[in-house]
């Protein structure tokens, strides 16, 4: 049997209201956005199909997951098995928390974020490293005040390993392993109005995604 290496999350925080009637075309704010890759408007996509119905989003897409365990290794369909610190149960009480949570504003890209979110990216893509600290020495607020002023309050997630958009947002949703559910808690902030993403290759993990998240930004001219 093939097992992953256990995938590491970082987080840098303790880190329009949607509703049901919002439309696929609604969620997609990131469809004319020129700087982004699919993949990476197929993240944005998938984060605001999340914060527009979060009950919904566990009841349909995460909670089904719970049988593609056993014991403490996860079996995410089509994909390498992943072994996992706290098995199921951090499933379940992910799927809980989301069933009680409220309707966010959906995310709209920013192109300032994404910089920020790809300078590190591309960085991480070369040495290997992991976590928010760049090879430079650079935080994400470094990172995203080269590109514009930023306003209220900003987080940055991080992911490794995963292939698809869903896959992304659903392990940094369930967030094995860390305590503050940190991950969780950036998808779902309410004052966060822009988001920025980043997919890139990784030396050890083969993939990587970093979002870059916002309450406003006002860009450098």
């Amino acid at each position: 049997m093939r097992t992953a290496a256990i995938l590491v999350f970082f987080t840098l925080a303790n880190l329009v209201f949607a509703n049901n009637s919002k439309t696929a075309s609604d969620l997609n704010t990131a469809a004319n956005a020129s700087y982004l890759s699919p993949l990476e408007k197929e993240i944005i996509y998938e984060i605001n199909l999340l914060r527009s119905n979060p009950a919904k989003y566990a009841k349909k897409y995460i909670a089904p997951l719970a049988r593609h365990y056993k014991k403490n290794i996860f079996y995410y369909p089509n994909d390498t098995p992943i072994i996992t610190q706290e098995g199921v149960e951090a499933l379940h009480e992910c799927v809980r928390e989301l069933k009680k949570a409220t309707p966010q504003p959906i995310l709209y890209p920013s192109e300032a974020l994404t910089k920020a979110a790809a300078d590190h990216s591309n960085d991480q893509s070369k040495t290997g490293k992991t976590g928010h600290v760049g090879n430079d020495n650079s935080d994400i607020k470094i990172r995203i005040e080269r590109y514009g002023k930023w306003k209220v309050r900003i987080a940055e997630n991080i992911s490794y390993g995963n292939s698809s958009a869903r896959q992304i947002v659903i392990f940094l949703l369930i967030d094995d392993n860390v305590e503050s559910r940190g991950h969780r808690l950036n998808l779902l902030y309410p004052d966060y109005n822009l988001i920025g993403v980043s997919t890139n290759t990784h030396p050890v993990y083969s993939t990587m995604c970093v979002m870059d998240f916002a309450g406003g930004i006002v860009e450098n001219n």
